[in-house]
């Protein structure tokens, strides 16, 4: 009878958004005039693009638009490319998942030195103190080492028993970034560079440096619900955030990574697999991702990825079902995407 119920509410609410918003183009109008959506949004199926869109300024004082082939910071997205970066490393039998961080970076002085695997790193369960979460922007708005940012804020005590517990942070994946350069003996925007970007030739994909910002790069704008206006972005240095957020890309590019990941492209059957694994015990979370069964508007497993920092906001989806990609980028943090992002799912 749940079942059935909630299968029905499905339905009502599928009706419901065919009868307000008669096709894609006015979903995403309607939500640029009456919720601030300010970006790019795609939908495709098995891989091929049924509808995309972009609106909504580049830069608002220069009255530049936003198009589809506009760079935009990825802020959190950045983590699944790391995650893949990691599972090559395991495939080439360079790193193994369930050996502590002390294996591969013996430097390194936090309390889960010899306690924190890999695999407690991607899944955000390493127990390791967040330093960053009360410090707001101040750790990313100035240029220093991976060494010391490390040293200063991923180096605490641990105040969860590791793999006990998921808890949500860059903190991982900042330790990620380093191991994945010792292990490999390359940069990170080496090894990103050989093993996805060149592979995949995605040309508006990169690291994000603050001295040197690609050209189409969009201005990020934060909302002030009280004012109801965009300002600009306070000022950070995006590398800052390291193989949590370091990166920037496009809609497009982001598809064919996309398709990449989920027919093997990038990793073996059997990685992927590892990968993709959604670990219900920590939060729902896969490697990069969150997973889930079936959520929501969603009535079939999908993974999904979000990404923010201020004003650069975004949301990723891949059914497992009907094999849709949902990719959505905004340049402001005005929107609620993941609602968007069901609107655009029931739509088609």
């Amino acid at each position: 009878m749940r079942k059935y119920i909630a299968a029905l509410l499905i339905l009502l609410v599928s009706l419901s958004l065919q009868a307000q918003y008669k096709d894609f183009d006015s979903l995403i109008v309607a939500y640029n005039s009456k919720q601030g959506f300010n970006g790019v949004a795609l939908l495709a199926v098995n891989g091929k693009v049924v509808k995309s869109k972009a609106i909504g300024m580049a830069d608002i004082s220069n009255r530049k638009p936003i198009q589809m082939e506009s760079k935009f910071r990825i802020a959190s997205m950045t983590k699944v490319f790391t995650a893949i970066m990691v599972m090559k490393l395991v495939e080439d039998h360079k790193l193994d998942l369930n050996k502590t961080i002390g294996a591969y970076f013996p430097a390194y002085t936090g309390e889960g030195r010899d306690k924190v695997t890999s695999h407690h790193l991607l899944t955000y369960s390493s127990g390791i103190e967040n330093k960053t979460e009360s410090l707001s922007m101040k750790p990313y708005q100035k240029k220093i080492t991976l060494d010391k940012f490390i040293m200063e804020y991923c180096s605490g005590r641990l105040i969860e028993v590791p793999g006990a517990k998921s808890s949500y942070s860059n903190t991982e994946f900042i330790i990620l970034h380093k191991i994945i350069e010792l292990v490999s003996g390359k940069s990170y925007s080496e090894l990103l560079n050989e093993l996805i970007i060149k592979p995949l030739k995605l040309k508006s994909t990169g690291v994000i440096n603050s001295n040197k910002e690609p050209k189409g790069l969009v201005q990020a704008y934060t909302y002030s619900d009280s004012l109801k206006i965009l300002t600009p972005d306070e000022p950070y240095c995006g590398e800052m955030y390291f193989g949590s957020g370091n990166m920037y890309a496009t809609c497009n590019d982001l598809l064919v990574f996309d398709q990449a990941i989920f027919s093997n492209k990038l990793l073996s059957k059997q990685s992927t697999q590892k990968l993709l694994e959604i670990h219900d015990d920590l939060g729902y979370t896969a490697y990069g991702f969150w997973g889930s069964t079936g959520w929501g508007s969603f009535s079939e497993k999908f993974y999904y990825r979000t990404g923010g920092v201020l004003g650069s906001t975004s949301n990723w989806i891949h059914t497992m079902g009907s094999n849709k990609t949902i990719i959505v980028l905004s340049n402001t943090d005005a929107t609620n995407l993941y609602e968007l992002s069901e609107k655009m799912y029931l739509l088609q």
